[in-house]
């Protein structure tokens, strides 16, 4: 069995207001291209189709047709979950005459004991859900958390396995000794939202979605494919793409790269060097930008004035010639607020204050106490 792992789409997501339709229909057509490639035999989407679980029109109407395109007309079969920022009620519908051709689409909790035998290979698909449809389910009033959820989870779908066959999980969720990024939503229920890893072990693959990085989790048998688009800044040096997993004798995995329509990058100059063509010709104006900003001056008409150059902007941040952090602990003494202000005012710009900002410094604080 060889098949292709991909998840977090998040169709209609928004970069900083940017829509990134474009850019979503682009990739995942790549996805396509890399599973026919790849001859793969049946292609896994782990959760969270949409960006919103009331998607616009324009975002369901780009999903439907690549499901056209991959299903009915590519015939590839296609194992997929909901995910947290998908409605499961919504994305239910057409499923009972999906699977009619191939496209088995699960997003209801009781769904995931139901495992489809596809060639020598079970597949669970098991939806993003919350403790309380575990509680019901079961009728536990003892499960809390997702961690005490998976345990009998396991336990039950571990009962259907078939010996000669292997057994894939496909979910949603956290996993111990995973790393975060700022783009996903955090999934947490009484501060415990994470599964340990142990639980999973005996699947022979766990293809995870939530997490937008693939080289988040590190376990044997168990991947997140990460999001096929960068969604913030804190991704910017993620490589983005697909899992194709081989279940032979042995688990073999390939993580194939994709290239994004627009890619995310940051610049650091100051503002006459970022409107000179010996600089912006140097690197692509068309990716979304974030711009370091080294001048301290005021710039009338700065933003109008870059867009010209840069059109897709994410944001500008002045740092006055020092974007390296500190990393030195330094002990904290207990000043008046002036002095932790002015020492402030030094440590970032290599500067004391002028006569002028102290003034204003000064008159601001005494505002300020006034107030209080």
């Amino acid at each position: 069995m060889r098949f292709l792992h991909t998840a977090d789409w998040h169709i209609g997501k928004k970069l900083q207001g940017y829509d990134l339709l474009e850019e979503q229909k682009q990739v995942i057509s790549d996805i396509l291209n890399v599973a026919k490639e790849e001859q793969v035999d049946a292609i896994i989407i782990a959760g969270d189709l949409y960006d919103r679980s009331v998607p616009a029109t324009e975002a369901v109407e780009l999903f439907n047709q690549l499901m056209i395109d991959w299903n009915l007309e590519e015939k590839f079969p296609i194992f997929a979950i909901s995910g947290n920022h998908d409605s499961s009620i919504r994305l239910s519908t057409g499923t009972p005459w999906f699977s009619q051709s191939d496209f088995f689409l699960r997003t209801q909790f009781a769904e995931a004991f139901q495992p489809i035998t596809f060639g020598d290979t079970q597949f669970f698909l098991l939806p993003y859900f919350e403790p309380i449809a575990a509680r019901l389910y079961f009728e536990d009033d003892e499960i809390r958390t997702i961690q005490q959820a998976m345990t009998l989870v396991v336990e039950k779908m571990q009962t259907l396995f078939e010996p000669n066959k292997k057994q894939v999980l496909v979910s949603h969720f956290f996993v111990t000794g995973s790393s975060k990024s700022d783009s996903e939503t955090k999934i947490e229920v009484g501060g415990l939202d994470a599964v340990s890893g142990d639980l999973l072990k005996d699947f022979d693959y766990v293809a995870l979605g939530h997490l937008h990085n693939q080289a988040a989790l590190h376990q044997e048998n168990a991947r997140y494919s990460g999001s096929p688009l960068k969604f913030s800044l804190s991704e910017i040096n993620q490589k983005k793409g697909v899992w194709i997993v081989d279940l032979n004798d042995r688990l073999q995995l390939t993580f194939r790269e994709l290239t994004p329509l627009h890619d995310i990058q940051e610049l650091q100059a100051n503002f006459k060097e970022l409107l000179s063509p010996a600089f912006y010709q140097t690197v692509n104006r068309e990716n979304y930008t974030q711009i370091y900003l080294t001048d301290r001056t005021i710039i009338p008409n700065m933003m109008n004035q870059l867009r010209k150059i840069y059109p897709r902007i994410l944001g500008v941040e002045r740092v006055n010639g020092r974007l390296d952090t500190i990393t030195t602990k330094q002990s904290v003494e207990m000043k008046d607020p002036k002095s932790m202000a002015t020492t402030f005012f030094k440590e970032i710009t290599d500067e004391p204050l002028t006569d002028h900002q102290e003034k204003w410094l000064t008159e601001t604080l005494q505002e300020l106490m006034e107030m209080e």
